[in-house]
């Protein structure tokens, strides 16, 4: 129980220079994480073999896993501290100027906040010291001016003393459940979420969801971090990192940094999941009345549900392997740029901070692309990033991974259908328009949309109903894209792009086109035919995914681009005089 003493004479310095103490403690425990998977593991993983270096491995991935959690756990005391440092000024403000209320009177404050007043002339027993206390006590003595004076004066006493206890009750239970021993398995993971919620219940006078900007665009978005200090920004990602890791618009490190906290809390509750799936597989079959037998609407509920989980891990997997391997091949940085598990589960990932580019490139895939299927989107990025860089050696480069929507999965069942595209328009416009809001105003910047097959349908449905900011546009393996003519893509003119395997066995836009073409008087078109108006790129690749194929070298000579990629490249480094034509 707090006590009147306790409440005047505390010191809430503090809390905010422990919460300082704590906040440094987090941060060095992140430099550190990312200094054992930039420079140990990649190292490691890039010049030794055997069980020696694999122990070694293990080793090191748990280490950074514990510097992550300590991350973690530290950031959400230093909230807890900082909110309760904080929420305490009301009540210790509101008891200073009671007391000092009660002293200018002349009343005298007990220990247990009654309130001794004189009584006046008008009573005939001057100077005699009666208490006022809180609530429905009855007072001694005859009716006084004074009375009512001192029973105010009491009753603000103890509101400010009942609050405080409330508060130091709401925080201690917060504070008493964090964990920064490091010893770590799984579980601790799960049960970092279940602090964060903790926290978030103690602090939410302090802190609250409701304040991070909903439905707004990227430009409000960075306007209201921008407002932001440094302390506000540290509890919104500790507390909130989900939704500031969806937030378009923010600065790439900071949406990085809040999206590994989320995917390594969800990696945790995705594998307790699968492990509670697996163990408890429902019956298979029933028998029916007339004797046959059928399987159970139960199991293959439970089967798709345990086939959607198990994908959605081995997609948190590879995406894990990228993040910690940060010198793959010879690549720069990953930033999770977005993350969640919803439905198939979806993320974006970028080669380079793209924050800083003066190129950009989004890749945005087509039918089949989910979680589960990123490896083959972060392979892509990569040789595009290698491609381009190779192109322009001395300018920085990103490459981006867009898994960002739920894409169609079957090609006949589900790919015909525009509703994929439609859906998901908005957020590649929303996207797009966000890595603009978070570019260094100081540093140049050209943006490229690459889009694949089903990805180009999304595209063109993104600058059929919005506008999507994008200076070059990219199509590959086009089954058609909503519009009729390039001018219709919102980019400058001779500024769409567009491949068709030379060979002619990319045969989806024989058949998309009549789904997702546009109709101009006699004829369905998309970007393969000339009416579209864009320009018609020189491929050497086979087949509908071959656009990003590499030569393998001969003699030990590294791979050699096709120019399917390297004309994708040179539009992507605005090197628009070397593309190839058909």
């Amino acid at each position: 129980m707090v006590t009147i003493d306790e409440l005047t004479k505390l010191d809430r310095s503090k809390f905010t220079k422990a919460a300082d103490a704590w906040s440094r403690v987090s941060n060095r425990a992140s430099t550190a994480m990312g200094r054992v998977e930039g420079e140990m593991l990649a190292t490691l993983r890039g010049t030794q073999k055997g069980d020696a270096a694999t122990s070694a491995l293990q080793n090191l991935t748990r280490l950074s896993k514990n510097y992550q959690y300590i991350h973690a756990e530290c950031g959400l005391i230093r909230t807890a501290l900082s909110g309760l440092a904080e929420e305490l000024e009301g009540p210790q403000n509101k008891l200073k100027q009671a007391l000092k209320d009660a002293a200018d009177l002349k009343f005298t404050v007990n220990p247990d906040g009654s309130v001794k007043y004189p009584t006046t002339e008008a009573t005939k027993v001057p100077f005699v010291q009666q208490p006022a206390r809180s609530g429905n006590v009855p007072l001694i003595g005859k009716p006084d001016p004074n009375q009512a004076k001192a029973q105010e004066i009491a009753d603000r006493i103890a509101a400010a003393v009942q609050d405080a206890a409330e508060i130091d009750g709401r925080y201690a239970k917060a504070l008493s459940k964090l964990n920064t021993n490091g010893k770590l398995d799984q579980t601790d993971w799960a049960d970092v979420a279940r602090d964060i919620k903790d926290v978030r219940a103690a602090a939410g006078k302090h802190f609250s969801e409701d304040k991070i900007p909903k439905g707004k665009s990227p430009k409000e978005n960075a306007e209201w971090w921008a407002r932001r200090t440094q302390a506000e920004r540290d509890e919104y990602v500790a507390l909130f990192p989900a939704s500031v890791g969806a937030l378009d618009g923010l600065p790439a490190t900071v949406r990085d940094q809040a999206n590994r906290l989320v995917i390594t809390q969800d990696q945790a509750d995705i594998e307790q999941r699968f492990r509670y799936l697996e163990t408890h597989e429902p019956k298979q079959y029933e028998r029916r009345t007339r004797g046959e037998w059928r399987v159970r609407d139960e199991w293959k509920e439970w089967k798709r549900e345990k086939e959607r989980v198990e994908g959605i891990k081995d997609g948190i997997e590879a995406l894990q392997e990228r993040l910690v391997n940060t010198t793959k091949k010879g690549l720069p940085e990953p930033y999770l740029l977005s993350f969640d598990t919803n439905g198939r589960g979806h993320a974006v990932v970028a080669n380079g901070n793209p924050d800083y580019a003066q190129h950009t490139a989004v890749y945005v895939p087509g039918t089949g692309s989910r979680l589960e299927k990123i490896e083959d989107g972060l392979g892509r990025s990569d040789k595009l990033w290698r491609t381009s860089a190779a192109l322009a050696p001395d300018q920085k480069i990103s490459t981006i991974s867009w898994y960002g929507y739920e894409a169609p999965q079957r090609v006949k069942q589900d790919a015909s259908h525009s509703s994929y595209a439609d859906n998901a328009a908005g957020s590649v416009n929303q996207f797009v328009s966000g890595l603009r809001a978070s570019h260094a105003s100081d540093v140049n910047e050209h943006m490229t949309v690459v889009a694949h097959s089903y990805g180009t349908t999304v595209t063109g449905s993104a600058a059929r109903q919005g506008y999507l900011s994008a200076d070059d546009v990219v199509f590959a393996g086009s089954p058609g894209v909503q519009v009729g003519r390039a001018a219709d893509m919102d980019v400058p003119k001779g500024h769409v792009w567009n491949e068709h395997a030379e060979n002619g066995d990319d045969d989806v836009g024989d058949f998309g086109k009549y789904v997702h073409g546009h109709w101009e008087g006699t004829d369905f078109v998309i970007p393969n035919d000339a009416k579209f108006g864009a320009q018609q790129m020189a491929t050497d690749t086979e087949g509908h995914s071959g656009y990003w194929e590499y030569t393998e070298g001969e003699d030990g000579k590294p791979d050699k681009p096709s120019l399917s990629i390297k004309n994708q490249g040179r539009v992507i480094v605005g090197q628009y005089g070397e593309v190839k034509l058909k």
